[in-house]
């Protein structure tokens, strides 16, 4: 019976299983999908959706500037460092780059569905990796900004990845200068992992909680015992300043100037090139970052081996 490109599709999103073991699995039982779905289980080969199940919390982060000077930044994992390592799931990781910087998708299933380039989807790319190399690997989450100007850092081939926008004069587009003040933005944010830009872009609650957690520390300190509201609130509101000086970027003091605010370098070299420069935002993926991490039990594998 013959079968048709709608049938071999079908075959590979029921299996998971790439193009072309799905069409010779169809040639050899005649178009019966059924027999097709069996015979590629025989040979251990639909095994995609199962391996979709175990746990990926290592991989790579990666950003990029094209020559545009768009910018992305992107996380993709894997269950292991080792497979992290393999140029095959690198290439991937910046093929998927690439894709979201061209494609602008709205999400990682619209990215999934964007055409890699090869004449297949990422998301088929991404499954017959995931077939070939025999590990579990997801496209985790994406950012992109169109608009220059932007600069991008990648720490420890892809363990953190850094994408910095930056509103900057017409006389300064351009110019190595403003590149090179954008990257060591980015390595600020990937060393001290600021959770906001300034003050004004801090969360209400997060930071209404800290100061109920260090009133309530003020005032347990027996040093202050006895001291009026007024000065409870002064001390209080110090050491708000000096939270908000950690996890705020342009508060965050300049790593290779401490004396200096990120803020205040930033403002020191647009006066000395004469135009303006202005942060506006960042992104910082870190591989892994909030996700369940996978543990062997040696032992237990040792044991399944020799059963």
């Amino acid at each position: 019976m013959p079968f048709t490109a709608k049938d071999v599709q079908t075959l590979r999103e029921m299996t998971g299983v790439g193009m072309m073991d799905c069409k010779k699995a169809l040639t050899e039982t005649d178009g019966n999908i059924d027999k097709a779905v069996e015979v590629l289980r025989e040979k251990g080969m639909a095994a995609a959706a199962k391996k979709a199940s175990r746990i990926a919390a290592d991989g790579m982060c990666y950003a990029a500037v094209n020559d545009s000077g768009a910018g992305v930044v992107v996380e993709c994992n894997s269950e292991t460092d080792f497979v992290a390592k393999n140029e095959q799931f690198i290439d991937f990781v910046k093929t998927t780059a690439n894709v979201v910087m061209k494609e602008n998708p709205a999400d990682v299933e619209a990215l999934k569905n964007c055409d890699a380039g090869n004449g297949q989807t990422v998301g088929a790319v991404l499954t017959d990796l995931v077939l070939k190399i025999g590990e579990n690997m997801q496209i985790r989450r994406f950012e992109r900004y169109a608009e220059p100007t932007n600069a991008a850092y990648v720490h420890m081939g892809g363990k953190i990845a850094v994408l910095v926008h930056m509103d900057v004069s017409d006389n300064l587009k351009g110019n190595p200068a403003v590149t090179e003040l954008g990257r060591d933005v980015a390595m600020q944010i990937a060393a001290m992992r600021p959770q906001w830009l300034d003050e004004s872009d801090a969360d209400a609650d997060t930071v209404a909680k800290e100061r109920e957690i260090l009133t309530a520390q003020v005032k347990q300190d027996e040093k202050n015992a006895g001291k009026p509201d007024a000065v409870v609130e002064k001390i209080v509101e110090g050491r708000i300043r000096k939270y908000l000086a950690d996890v705020c970027l342009l508060m965050q003091p300049y790593v290779k100037e401490n004396k200096l605010s990120v803020g205040q370098h930033v403002a020191e070299v647009a006066k000395s090139l004469g135009g303006e420069i202005k942060v506006t935002r960042f992104t910082r993926f870190e591989k892994g970052e909030g996700l369940e991490k996978r543990v062997d039990d040696l032992a237990a594998e040792v044991a399944k081996m020799v059963q």
